[in-house]
């Protein structure tokens, strides 16, 4: 099992490490089955979304390291990385996972805090008197 794609993707502060395998559609992700990893419906189908757009869920096996931020950046990360390894491997799926937004990344982060305010913009309670 050593030749595979590999693709990485990221949101947030999360970042996943993708590498797809000729395979029967496992999905495992540190380690773990994805639905152990991520609980939630939700999650399991952001996760499968490029395979289901593509039509390929059991054409191929996924092992991913993720790491950093939450569950969530982290599904969208895996996502982000599936999608790359897809395009990797068959340039012609390109046409249809851009338009679906499935190769942008999506750059969106925390703002930081700034001093003299409680967070990035909400300022302490203001008292006149």
């Amino acid at each position: 099992m050593s030749n595979f794609t590999y693709a990485t993707g990221k949101r947030k502060n999360a970042i996943s490490r993708t590498r797809l395998y000729a395979g029967t559609g496992q999905i495992t992700v540190n380690g773990r089955p994805f639905e152990d990893y991520f609980p939630r419906k939700t999650l399991q189908m952001v996760v499968q979304q490029p395979l289901k757009l593509v039509k390929m869920l059991d054409r191929f096996d996924i092992k991913a390291n993720c790491s950093g931020g939450g569950v969530s950046g982290q599904a969208e990360a895996l996502r982000h990385g599936i999608a790359r390894a897809l395009c990797e491997l068959d340039p012609e799926l390109r046409g249809l996972l851009k338009p679906a937004g499935l190769l942008t990344r999506d750059a969106r982060k925390k703002e930081r805090k700034k001093y003299g305010l409680r967070g990035a913009r909400a300022s302490f309670q203001f008292s006149k008197r």
